[in-house]
C-alpha cells in the first residue's frame, strides 16, 4: 500500500529538490528516499527505478525551461525578442543549477517525453528565429549556435570558470550582441 502523502508528483518534487541541492549527477533513489522519509523500495510505488524517475525530471525541467524562455519572449519580436530568449535561458541556468544539468538530456533523447519536451523548448528558439525568416533546417543550424555559445557561457559561469575581475555580465551582453547581430545583422547599430 503506498504511504500517505506520497504519490508521482511528490516522488517528482523530491527528485527536483534533490537535483536543486546535489546537482543532477546526486539524483538517486537513496536521496529522493531520504528527502521522502520512505524506504527506497517504497518509492517503486511510485516510480519504475531512477531511470524512468530522471526521465520525467527532465521532462518536468524541460518544461520549466519551456514556460521560462516563453514568457520572457511574449509579446516581443525580432532582435528584442530573441536578446530576452538569450537573457532567459542565462537567467534559468544561474537561477537553477542542478535542473539545468537535465536539460542536456543526452541519455534520455531515445525517450518519446523526453524528445518532445525538447522539441517545445526547441519550438521557442525556432519561433524567435522565423522573425528573422530563419526557417527550416537553418532554423535548426542557427539554434544550436545559439545554444552552444550561451550553455557554453552559462556552464563556465556556474561552474566558476570566468576568473578575471572584469564584469561577467558585461561579457554576456556582449555574447548577447554579437549573437543578435548576427541572427538580425540589419538591426545592428551603425
Amino acid at each position: 500500500m503506498p504511504r500517505a502523502g506520497l504519490s508521482q508528483q511528490s516522488v517528482l518534487d523530491a527528485a527536483l529538490a534533490v537535483v536543486d541541492e546535489a546537482g543532477a549527477a546526486g539524483l538517486t533513489l537513496a536521496a529522493v528516499a531520504a528527502r521522502t522519509g520512505v524506504a527506497v523500495p517504497s518509492l517503486y510505488k511510485h516510480v519504475d527505478g531512477l531511470p524512468a524517475l530522471r526521465r520525467k525530471a527532465t521532462v518536468a525541467v524541460l518544461d520549466e525551461f519551456t514556460a521560462y524562455v516563453t514568457a520572457a519572449v511574449l509579446g516581443h519580436s525580432g532582435p528584442t525578442a530573441l536578446a530576452r530568449f538569450l537573457y532567459a535561458y542565462r537567467e534559468f541556468s544561474r537561477t537553477y543549477p542542478g535542473r539545468y544539468q537535465l536539460t542536456v538530456p543526452a541519455d534520455d533523447l531515445g525517450d518519446p517525453a523526453v524528445a518532445e519536451a525538447g522539441r517545445r523548448a526547441v519550438g521557442v528558439a525556432f519561433a524567435v528565429l522565423e522573425g528573422a525568416g530563419i526557417t527550416g533546417e537553418d532554423a535548426v543550424h542557427a539554434t544550436r549556435c545559439l545554444r552552444a555559445a550561451v550553455h557554453g557561457f552559462v556552464m563556465l559561469e556556474i561552474s566558476g570558470g570566468f576568473g578575471l575581475p572584469e564584469s561577467i555580465d558585461e561579457s554576456f551582453e556582449r555574447l548577447v550582441g554579437m549573437l543578435v547581430a548576427s541572427v538580425f545583422p540589419d538591426s545592428a547599430p551603425h
